[in-house]
């Protein structure tokens, strides 16, 4: 694939997953209205589309950043030596925080897809256990990233 194309790819995940990210949220409210007994429907078909949308999002993440990080291999590759140490020490950080991500999203995609009807993959299935520690360990990377991205406006 060319490069112009690879570029392509990332924008058409992130508006896909935007687009995803967008309809979740009133699905979600859907949902959890008529479960209030607000909205007279059934939330099931509610809570499964919405969590299926999050599903997406979470998905479509993981593939961008997994193409961002084979374009940050990439470049590390052929500037190796020939960049500043600065630039390196940059790429290698966001290569880091794409890793977390892929992991923290990674994490939650399991959640997701246990959430969802019985009869999809693993849906289901997971002892609680295995729900809370998925949680945990996403919430944890996300506080990581937080506090690693409030430190970096602060410098």
């Amino acid at each position: 694939m060319a490069a112009g194309a690879l570029g392509g790819l990332v924008a058409a995940l992130e508006s896909h997953r935007g687009r995803d990210r967008v309809l979740y949220y009133p699905c979600e409210h859907v949902a959890w209205a008529a479960d209030a007994g607000v909205v007279r429907v059934g939330s099931q078909k509610w809570w499964a589309l919405s969590t299926g949308l999050w599903a997406s999002v979470l998905l479509l993440g993981i593939l961008r950043s997994l193409r961002i990080l084979f374009q940050l291999r990439r470049k590390l590759k052929q500037h190796k030596g020939t960049s500043s140490p600065l630039s390196q020490k940059e790429m290698k950080a966001q290569v880091k925080a794409e890793v977390l991500s892929i992991l923290a999203s990674a994490a939650d995609l399991s959640n997701a897809i246990h959430w969802l009807p019985p009869g999809f993959l693993w849906a289901g299935r997971f002892p609680p256990w295995l729900v809370g520690l998925l949680g945990t360990v996403s919430s944890l990377i996300g506080i990581y990233q937080a506090s690693k991205s409030g430190n970096s406006e602060s410098a």
